[in-house]
């Protein structure tokens, strides 16, 4: 049997504990040795100077985003492959977490194959289904919503005012799970 030092090490940030405890399980069956957080600064602290060889950063956290993160991470090493797994998936954040070094992005619900898979993955492919349809109207407004909020460093009320809309009736929007077409 492969002591832990052997095994490829894996950070598993999310904030949602239950998730962590199964997931990180399911991922310690496939092969990794891995250390859970529940947020940035706790995943910053566990880590300290040493980037593990892969990570899976859950976007939306209390505190900080995932995208600090993932940021941080890239600049300890730049070999770390980095996983942001997501529930509230859009355009504008999977750009900005490819930009910051993340090699894959999911959206949840995704299982442990999917993430093992999204690590392993080394390059795009450039067969991948293209939309027959164009994204509905929500979907689109969901995608509109999160790049402007992108644009104001994650700034509600900001948003609300470059969107034309009351700051209520925008956490309401980003309150709701976004269209999946």
């Amino acid at each position: 049997m492969e002591s832990n030092r052997d095994l490829p090490n894996l950070l598993l940030v999310d904030d949602d504990a239950l998730f962590c405890r199964i997931l990180s399980s399911a991922l310690e069956k496939r092969g990794f040795a891995v250390q859970v957080a529940n947020n940035v600064a706790d995943a910053i602290e566990l880590v300290g100077d040493a980037a593990p060889e892969y990570a899976v950063v859950d976007l939306s956290m209390p505190g900080d985003s995932g995208l600090v993160l993932v940021e941080r991470l890239h600049q300890l090493d730049e070999h770390t492959r980095i996983v942001v797994l997501t529930g509230y998936a859009s355009i504008a954040t999977a750009v900005e977490a490819i930009k910051l070094g993340a090699t894959h992005y999911l959206a949840k619900p995704a299982d442990a194959d999917e993430v093992v898979a999204a690590l392993q993955k080394k390059s795009g492919d450039a067969a991948a289904e293209v939309a027959e349809q164009p994204m509905s109207t929500r979907r689109l407004e969901w995608e509109h919503i999160q790049k402007v909020l992108m644009e104001c460093d994650g700034n509600i009320s900001e948003t609300a005012r470059r969107l034309g809309m009351h700051r209520r009736t925008l956490q309401r929007k980003l309150a709701k799970r976004p269209s999946k077409t």
